[in-house]
């Protein structure tokens, strides 16, 4: 139930307390609202647990803090900076954009955000959720939660059981869905349409999530951009010995030392792990989502196939040159060697085939140096390829996907960038102005931007609206199909391609094991 006590201070009335938020460009907006009980302490390493509420009425006036993360002083050379967020263990806060809390039961649509499992956050102004509230008649929502080596190791024995969950980032963001759920009615939102979207590593999420049993319940549809799916998921092996390394980083002996440990102490001991796991020629991953079969049942890539999330409307895209985006602005991979490179390509083909997989891909690029080579490899056995065979699996299953792939390039330092991972962020939420931060966004035509800009904003409103990304501004797309494979190329001038990847395909072309 939501009342107004003045125009600027709408009040929502929860179970758990009452929330003010403010008026904002005619929505109301609410932030930093607590879904889950602040995982400190005790409770550090323990999986989300249910808030206990509050008294009185709880100001929702400011988002909170970010997970504790690395930060880079003066910004990333794509990203550009944000200014220096607050960061705290106690981030367990989601964002919450409506036109008006009353009972419209509008759909919903959830943000997850990405940054490697290591950064990122729901508070920061670019995920803003005013352009999906204001232009699609949403209800949106952002969040925070765990991540690096506080969302993504545990140090309860019981985890190497099965009874503890290894994944604790997995379990903020099902407490985040099992509120909205909840309390997202209250809010003018409809928690029987509610679609879930992340990007990169909140792809990746995204995706695991809908394995979950009770996601079907959660949740109807899903977003999946970029989503590095190729990630190779640890063993349990694996896994143990990463959870010894970080203690090692650490400095300490055991885990039940590590729950008094500051946190920025804990980030720094996790930039020891990035040091140790970093391998030239692959993305670095320190922290990883693991198969704990309590959480996470089976590879990510696999969830879409199988049970209800087989029904589930599934979105899935990537950009053109994703791994541009760590690797071509880094001047030791600019040197690149073709022997360095087909010895890359043979760890992954092997040796025999290396130099035909290098003239495959010379191909398709005309003028590639043996650096470009190797970004479209990384790009290729992270996202496209794994991205591929999803969309082939879920054909052959009769549950075909919406398939795009974003192909504009950034203008930025001479083109190097081409279309990079996150490029497509701005677009996709059609906020240009809270970019003017990132490099990523100079140059850009402001009427070409524009154009590109509402063909996706109004797509993925489309989609969390109804299943279906087709709008008045945009071709005709149809599902990614085994006959014509269409796959909607957004760029300057937006069109259906058919078989678009193909190269990729078939070079990366393991077929999923399709369920019967």
């Amino acid at each position: 139930m939501a009342d107004m006590q003045d125009r600027t201070s709408p009040v929502v009335r929860l179970p758990g307390g009452r929330l003010r938020g403010t008026a904002e460009g005619g929505l109301a907006v609410f932030k930093g609202v607590p879904y889950a009980a602040p995982p400190v302490g005790e409770l550090r390493w323990r999986p989300a647990q249910p808030n206990p509420g509050w008294s009185g009425t709880r100001d929702a006036l400011a988002y909170g803090p970010s997970a504790p993360q690395m930060f880079l002083e003066g910004g990333d050379p794509v990203l550009g900076g944000h200014g220096s967020p607050p960061f705290d263990d106690d981030c367990l806060t989601l964002n919450v954009w409506t036109p008006a809390p009353d009972d419209a039961r509008r759909p919903v649509l959830v943000w997850i955000h990405g940054g490697g499992f290591v950064s990122g956050s729901g508070s920061l102004p670019i995920y803003a959720g005013d352009t999906f509230a204001r232009d699609g008649d949403l209800v949106v929502v952002t969040l925070n939660y765990r991540i690096g080596p506080l969302g993504y190791l545990s140090f309860d024995d019981a985890a190497a059981t099965g009874e503890q969950p290894a994944n604790l980032w997995f379990t903020d963001q099902l407490a985040a869905l099992r509120w909205v759920r909840d309390n997202i009615a209250l809010f003018g939102g409809d928690p029987d349409n509610v679609t879930v979207a992340g990007q990169s590593g909140g792809a990746v999420s995204t995706a695991a999530l809908a394995g979950h049993p009770e996601a079907r319940k959660l949740f109807r549809r899903v977003i999946l951009q970029s989503p590095p799916l190729g990630l190779h998921i640890p063993t349990p092996d694996e896994y143990g010995q990463r959870v010894d390394a970080f203690l090692e980083c650490a400095g300490v002996k055991s885990a039940d030392e590590l729950r008094c440990v500051p946190w920025p102490q804990l980030v720094q001991a996790g930039g020891g792990l990035f040091a140790r796991t970093t391998r030239w020629g692959y993305w670095p991953t320190p922290f990883l989502p693991v198969r704990d079969d309590v959480t996470l049942l089976r590879h990510p890539v696999e969830t879409l196939l199988h049970g209800a999330a087989a029904e589930m409307d599934v979105l899935l895209g990537w950009t053109r040159e994703e791994a541009n985006f760590g690797f071509a602005l880094d001047p030791g991979y600019a040197k690149s060697t073709r022997e360095q490179v087909l010895s890359r390509i043979g760890e992954a083909f092997g040796e025999d085939a290396a130099g035909e997989v290098y003239a495959e891909y010379a191909r398709t690029r005309p003028g590639a140096g043996p650096a470009d080579v190797l970004m479209d490899l990384i790009t290729d056995e992270l996202f496209r390829g794994p991205c591929l065979e999803l969309a082939e699996a879920r054909a052959a299953l009769g549950r075909p996907v919406w398939a795009f792939q974003f192909d504009f390039p950034a203008p930025v330092y001479d083109g190097r960038l081409g279309a990079a991972h996150c490029l497509e962020l701005p677009f996709v939420f059609d906020n240009f102005d809270r970019w003017s931060h990132a490099p990523l966004t100079d140059g850009v035509d402001p009427v070409v931007g524009k154009g590109l800009a509402q063909a996706m904003h109004q797509a993925w409103i489309a989609f969390a609206r109804t299943g279906d990304p087709n709008h008045a501004g945009l071709p005709t797309w149809q599902p990614y199909g085994e006959a014509d494979r269409t796959t909607m190329r957004f760029d300057s001038v937006t069109v259906p391609v058919q078989d678009l990847a193909g190269h990729a395909r078939r070079l990366h072309g393991r077929r999923l094991p399709v369920p019967r």
